[in-house]
């Protein structure tokens, strides 16, 4: 038994190098392929990120946009309100400058004149009226 207990052991010893040797190259393989999967999830995450960098700088640019462009509305609503005012005045300063005429014109409506001497006084009413 001898003979055969050492081929066994030379059989045994020689199936875990073997199995050995088959175990270190898988470990190889699954690491290199964990390595190789994980440069690739870092090189994507790395594009990631700048890609979000810049849309984050296109997002900043827009919101500047859009507020300069909410100021600039704004700004032509304050200064339609201004021009309505403004409006609004200047129809009472003319409804006022109608009255006045209009009352000046009431004064003078009998008046007749063939010479400019006869007009002026009639012109002159006319003119301190509307003033």
């Amino acid at each position: 038994m001898s003979a055969l207990g050492t081929l066994a052991a030379g059989i045994t010893g020689g199936i875990w190098k073997i199995i050995a040797v088959i175990m270190l190259a898988a470990l190889l393989v699954v690491g290199a392929w964990a390595g190789g999967s994980w440069y690739l999830a870092a090189r994507d995450r790395d594009a990631a990120r700048v890609d979000l960098a810049a849309e984050r700088s296109a997002n900043a640019e827009l919101r500047g946009a859009i507020q300069t462009q909410n100021a600039a509305v704004e700004a032509a609503g304050t200064a339609k309100l201004v021009a309505e005012a403004r409006g609004q005045a200047a129809q009472q300063q003319a409804a006022a400058a109608a009255k006045r005429f209009d009352a000046a014109l009431a004064k003078v409506a009998g008046a007749r004149a063939t010479t400019c001497d006869e007009a002026m006084p009639v012109v002159n009413l006319i003119l301190e009226s509307t003033r």
